[in-house]
């Protein structure tokens, strides 16, 4: 748990140190008391030695206590379905406007 949003990582090691989850890249959507955090990620498979393709992640998070637990996470397993949903969510834009 992270006392801060900019602490949050899912950079992530094992029980021998070995990192299974290398953050690339992190992104703040929303900060408060619920925060919404992008991920750009690669991680080690199971019996795997190298990390393998660039994932994404959109989680959220809420503070309690004076620090962030994660609620809920969203993964996109592949640069090919992160452009999927990037084509998806523009068509909806261009359909129902903008909301700033």
């Amino acid at each position: 748990m992270a006392e801060t949003i900019d602490d949050i990582s899912i950079d992530w090691s094992d029980e021998d140190g070995v990192q299974k989850v290398r953050e690339l890249k992190k992104e703040v959507l929303t900060r408060g008391a619920w925060a919404t955090v992008m991920f750009a990620y690669q991680e080690v498979g199971r019996g795997e030695e190298e990390f393998g393709p660039v994932k994404f992640r959109v989680g959220r998070y809420q503070k309690r206590n004076g620090r962030f637990s994660p609620h809920s996470k969203f993964n996109i397993s592949s640069v090919k379905q992160a452009k999927q949903v990037v084509e998806i969510l523009q068509a909806w834009i261009d359909e129902y406007g903008e909301d700033e």
